[in-house]
């Protein structure tokens, strides 16, 4: 037999690296490109000092903002509108116990009574008014009561002014005289209250109109009661005479207020916001909603 060629010994194929990267082209065979894909960058971590707010910068801007909104409702209400609340009938039918009401601060001007405490921005020294202008027969005041013998000496007053100065004020029979001329009044319905035994009452009471044409309603609870005779009063130079509405039952300038100055003028009633009756109690809020007067709530007061 002829003898068969050796067949060549055949070495086993090298083992491939698991990266690609590294693998190496066999021989005699051209290498496949490899594209190896990088990894996306992962976002910087956020900082401390990028993400957190400084110790503290929530309490400060709460109170700057705090602050703001009482500088703001200072201003307010000196210089432009403040409430009120009507605590006493001297005013009724006009103005309600349980009234509340804004009063025009600039309406006459500044004195030192517009301001907390009666104290000028700028000290004491100062008197009279500032921007004044004078009162009209018929407005609707708050004030200052005057009389520094009175326990009530500085505390708010309301009232309608009814003398400026230079009048002549007086009332006979319960009828108001101004200059000698009456001030012509008529019969209207009654006014009708329960009292606090659940007694009903018709209080009577009229529609007065002064001379510049201003007209308002009057209670006169008691015929010929002291009030409805007086002496004649003569309203001094910067001051006027305030009468309550419900004549027989308001300590006015008739009794201990006397003639009040303008520079203790607050300012001009001009109308209620809100108004609820005595028969709400604080501190039973289910009280609340069935004591409210709807019908009085934003209303002028004339």
């Amino acid at each position: 037999m002829e003898n068969e060629p050796e067949m060549p010994e055949l070495s086993p194929p090298a083992e491939l690296p698991a990266d690609p990267a590294q693998r190496q082209a066999a021989p005699g065979m051209e290498q496949d490109p490899v594209v190896v894909a990088s990894a996306p960058t992962p976002p910087p971590a956020a900082t401390a000092a990028t993400t957190a707010e400084p110790k503290g910068e929530s309490w400060v801007e709460t109170v700057k903002t705090i602050f703001y909104a009482l500088l703001i409702a200072l201003v307010i209400r000196t210089f432009f509108f403040q409430p009120f609340n009507i605590p006493s009938a001297s005013m009724e039918s006009t103005l309600l116990v349980g009234d509340y009401l804004f009063v025009e601060k600039f309406a006459y001007g500044y004195s030192r009574s517009s301001f907390p405490f009666r104290a000028w921005p700028v000290g004491n020294w100062m008197h009279g008014r500032l921007f004044g202008s004078d009162p009209a027969r018929g407005d609707v005041v708050v004030f200052k009561m005057p009389n520094k013998n009175s326990p009530e000496y500085m505390e708010d007053f309301i009232k309608r002014v009814v003398g400026l100065p230079g009048d002549h004020i007086q009332v006979l029979n319960g009828l108001l005289y101004i200059n000698g001329k009456v001030v012509p009044r008529t019969v209207i319905a009654p006014y009708v209250e329960t009292d606090a035994f659940g007694m009903i009452h018709e209080v009577p009471r009229y529609r007065e109109t002064m001379p510049n044409g201003v007209s308002y309603t009057v209670l006169d609870r008691i015929q010929e009661s002291n009030e409805d005779n007086t002496q004649v009063f003569v309203v001094p130079p910067g001051n006027y005479f305030m009468m309550g509405d419900n004549r027989d039952n308001s300590d006015d300038s008739r009794l201990d207020v006397g003639f009040v100055p303008a520079e203790d003028l607050v300012g001009k009633a001009e109308f209620r916001f809100f108004s609820i009756d005595e028969s709400a109690v604080w501190y039973k809020p289910w009280t609340w909603p069935g004591a409210i007067r709807f019908g009085r709530m934003f209303t002028p007061i004339r």
